[in-house]
């Protein structure tokens, strides 16, 4: 949400799932055209989609039940999903003489907050596509059961992002939320106590996004127009823009030169008017050892880089101050991995603005009613502060470097990007297109939950160690998908 939340709103209602044929129908329909004038993307290619379409006809003969667990380095990933099942999956089944039953889709669990920041269109549409939503910040029960239901009972596969969230990365895997792995033991147990044999199974999906051309004019105009944002002095390349280290010594210098001034800035911000304690952020002018630079990076006539692990610890101690300045306004404890602090902080901002407690907000006399609008309004800028880590919460200060290619400066830049259209107060989410793109799905081999189930019932710790350790193949699974 680029506009802060002035007035206080009614309690966030579940939004049930209504499946609609006629609708999925229609999205599938538009979805071409969709794809071509709302996105960058021209093309969509699948690998070993062979596995899925053989995981579709177990599950259509009652033999399994399973969870597609995607990658989600973007806000268009659901639109290649959509592809993939309503497309690519029927498409590679009739090659193999395979008749599938329609609709060839699959329930979905989404974040509650999307409807918000999305618009009520999304309201309507998400459980008419088959969508549950999860409120990621707290246990939702109601949500919980409807997934649970869905996964056991509905008459179609499942879909969920186990990472949460976009990370912006299409070559680093964000740590996995373990509800996945859970809802996937939880699935073996309603199936055992109905009585039922169907083996219980989680699909890895990677998803990569690639650029037919490296755009690295593109590219280079996005830097200018931050640098100019940020009252950097600018500097223009040539009007052709070779790949290759030696060429772009001087756009890895200007992108960590505008990295390490956003994070001066940020730095000065909190210290000044926050009143935090950073560690102590002065800028090295010499390159130290255990920095990667070649020497090419050293003979340019741009300022120097600090060491990558200085920038990468003075980025997490930025990121560690701008949650604490959040949680104690909402006396929250720091507590877990930057992403377990985002989530409990987004919730209590809800609980704030979207008040449980106020049951008749109309009851309320115009006192009360301000008074209200007022708590609400400064949980929504104290939210703020964790929006801003939520972009940066995959970043490293060694990304770029370890491999220079137009893919990994374009998510960089674009992060940057996103980071100074929330603080200028736009919307991060009309990013600039910096060339057309073609994506790489990559449908995995299925992780079997069922084999796993005799230890995850045998005691607690072994039910805990279990959706750990499925959790972290998962993981692995996903992260060796990468290319």
């Amino acid at each position: 949400m680029s506009n802060p939340i002035v007035h206080v709103q009614p309690p966030l209602e579940f939004i049930p799932p209504n499946f609609n044929p006629l609708v999925l129908r229609g999205a599938q329909m538009i979805l071409p055209f969709w794809l071509r004038s709302q996105t960058s993307i021209t093309d969509i290619k699948a690998d070993n989609v062979e596995t899925l379409v053989d995981m579709y006809r177990q599950f259509q003969e009652g033999k399994i039940r399973f969870l597609m667990a995607f990658r989600h380095p973007a806000v268009d990933d659901p639109l290649c999903m959509l592809h993939l099942l309503s497309h690519t999956v029927p498409k590679v089944a009739r090659q193999h003489n395979l008749s599938l039953k329609h609709p060839i889709h699959a329930h979905f669990i989404y974040d509650r907050g999307i409807p918000l920041w999305a618009g009520s269109w999304i309201t309507w549409l998400y459980p008419r596509m088959g969508g549950t939503p999860i409120l990621r910040g707290k246990v939702d029960r109601m949500g919980l059961r409807s997934v649970r239901e869905l996964f056991a009972n509905g008459t179609l596969p499942m879909a969920a992002a186990p990472e949460g969230a976009t990370n912006g990365h299409n070559e680093i895997v964000s740590p996995l939320e373990p509800g996945i792995a859970q809802m996937g033991f939880w699935c073996v147990e309603d199936l055992l106590k109905a009585g039922r044999s169907e083996k219980v199974f989680i699909l890895p999906v990677g998803i990569q996004y690639r650029y037919f051309e490296a755009p690295w004019k593109a590219i280079e105009k996005l830097l200018r127009e931050l640098e100019t944002a940020c009252g950097l002095p600018v500097t223009h390349e040539p009007e052709e823009i070779p790949p290759g280290k030696e060429a772009n010594k001087s756009l890895y210098t200007r992108l960590y030169r505008l990295a390490e001034h956003f994070l001066t800035l940020m730095e000065d911000f909190y210290t000044r008017f926050y009143h935090q304690t950073l560690p102590n952020t002065t800028t090295t002018k010499v390159a130290p050892a255990d920095t990667v630079l070649e020497e090419n990076i050293l003979r340019s006539p741009l300022p120097l880089p600090t060491s990558n692990a200085e920038f990468s610890a003075r980025l997490q101690a930025l990121l560690d101050t701008a949650l604490r300045v959040a949680e104690e306004y909402f006396n929250l404890q720091p507590k877990g991995s930057l992403i377990d602090r985002c989530r409990r902080l987004e919730q209590a901002g809800w609980d704030y603005i979207y008040r449980e407690d106020l049951k008749n907000i109309e009851a309320l006399s115009p006192l009360e009613r301000g008074l209200a609008d007022r708590i609400a309004e400064e949980a929504s800028l104290r939210m703020w502060h964790m929006r801003l880590v939520e972009s940066f919460v995959a970043v490293t200060g060694a990304y770029v470097w370890e491999k220079t290619t137009a893919e990994r400066f374009a998510e960089t830049t674009l992060l940057m990007w996103d980071v100074m259209a929330r603080i200028k107060g736009g919307s991060p989410f009309r990013r600039p297109s910096l060339g057309k793109q073609w994506v790489q799905m990559t449908v995995g081999e299925p992780l079997s939950v069922s084999d796993r189930w005799e230890t995850y019932q045998a005691s607690r710790r072994g039910a805990k160690q279990s959706v750990a350790d499925l959790t972290h193949d998962l993981q692995v699974a996903l992260q060796n998908m990468i290319s």
